[in-house]
């Protein structure tokens, strides 16, 4: 259960409560069958479809230029 960090509430997620569909943030090295594995571990329930996505690095300035 290391790797799912909480659960996200915003006003999608709360929406998506409605068709027991879930949100949480997780580990940023974690694959799409470590999260589906912690899921059903910790919640005793069967995944049947997940979706993931990662965020986008953080854009740095190093002089004139965007790093």
């Amino acid at each position: 259960m290391d790797g799912i960090k909480y659960s996200a509430f915003t006003d999608k997620s709360i929406q998506l409560l409605g068709k027991n569909q879930y949100t949480s943030n997780v580990e940023s090295g974690s694959t799409r069958i470590e999260i589906k594995h912690w899921v059903e571990l910790f919640f005793g329930v069967k995944v049947i479809a997940m979706n993931s996505h990662r965020l986008p690095g953080k854009s740095r300035r190093m002089g004139p230029l965007m790093i």
